[in-house]
């Protein structure tokens, strides 16, 4: 049985967890927690080297999930987790050193959760040509990396479809964490989507932080602040890729009669700390990252480690909606038909 140890009020006494210290008495997902977690099953299993992005596990979004393909891998094959996460005043020689800590203390496969770590994997990897990395949302160049991506936008076009079809007030918003290019991949394909099936109604989109900064994607106050201003500004429908902020937004549209969300990345309708929300979430683009970071831990485990990209497409399962409450089982056909035209190649959808 899967055991995560937790760091004890005593952390600080001892030197060996001066790396860890900063964890005591928060939880992964605040704005700038750096959290190490680990796991045993007995001997011989494979041991996994996780490094979050900003949130971490219990973002109740894209890092759960890779933090689900890794618990799935760790329950199969046994062995042991560790978990390290990263904060958002995090410079380019923390995410390098985050991996090396990873490395050195002889986890393999590491997997690395967001494009944040793209330029930080390439280093260390070639550093450690014995060890097996996955690289998720970019492409490396390491020859022992295996760069794990999706076709956001062709998930986030059927969320267009679906919040086309379900507004009230023909106003839909869309807010992002961070202005960033795979975020922007979000907005172009659910703009598309929401125009092509009625160019009548207006798309407010927003980003919550820019650049460097990614505080964007772990700050639920900045997200229900934007969603706020979107919906007394008329919208009634509001797509979130924003990690953790994403949560605040869906609290703000709980608030307001007849208004919906749509989540990312998880099923967020059936997200245990969202459950006081869940009749206001329309649906959920799910982006299956729990998938690619088991198939990657597996192709470790049975010895022929993948490399190169593996994109997971809508054709291929990598991304969809999920249907948990039944609120879009009404526009099915609408829906089912936009996928076709996608996965047939009629409709081509924009990544910016």
């Amino acid at each position: 049985m899967r055991r995560v140890a937790k760091l004890s009020a005593a952390c600080i006494a001892t030197a060996a967890l001066a790396l860890t210290a900063t964890a005591c008495g928060s939880t992964s997902s605040e704005n700038d927690s750096s959290s190490s977690a680990s796991s045993s099953s007995g001997k011989g299993g494979i041991k996994i080297g996780l490094a979050y992005d900003v949130g971490g596990r219990g973002d109740r979004s894209f890092n759960d999930s890779a933090a689900r393909g890794a618990d799935k891998a760790e329950k199969e094959f046994g062995g042991s987790i560790k978990e390290l996460t990263a904060k958002s005043s995090d410079t380019e020689a923390d995410r390098e050193q985050r991996l090396t800590d990873l490395a050195d203390a002889g986890y393999n496969p590491i997997v690395a959760v967001g494009f944040s770590y793209a330029t930080s994997v390439d280093k260390v990897a070639a550093k450690y040509p014995k060890v097996s990395f996955g690289l998720i949302d970019s492409v490396a160049t390491a020859k022992n990396v295996d760069s794990i991506t999706f076709t956001e936008e062709q998930g986030s076009y059927l969320a267009g479809v679906a919040a086309a079809l379900k507004t009230k007030k023909d106003h839909v918003g869309f807010i992002g964490g961070v202005d960033t290019p795979l975020i922007k991949k979000f907005a172009a394909g659910y703009e598309q989507g929401v125009k092509d099936t009625n160019s009548k109604v207006k798309v407010d989109v927003q980003y919550l932080t820019h650049g460097s900064d990614l505080s964007g994607f772990a700050s639920p106050d900045k997200g229900k602040e934007a969603a706020s201003g979107m919906l007394d500004n008329g919208a009634d429908v509001i797509y979130s890729a924003a990690g953790s902020s994403g949560n605040g937004a869906i609290e703000a549209v709980s608030g307001v009669k007849g208004a919906w969300a749509i989540g990312v990345d998880s099923d967020q309708y059936n997200i245990p700390g969202l459950s006081k929300y869940k009749n206001s979430i329309l649906t959920s683009m799910v982006k299956n990252v729990d998938v690619g970071v088991y198939d990657f831990i597996k192709s470790v485990h049975d010895g022929k480690p993948l490399t190169g990209n593996q994109v997971y497409s809508l054709a291929k399962g990598g991304v969809g909606l999920a249907t948990s409450g039944g609120f879009i089982d009404d526009i099915k056909s609408q829906l089912d038909a936009a996928k076709k035209k996608i996965v047939d190649g009629t409709v081509k959808v924009k990544t910016s």
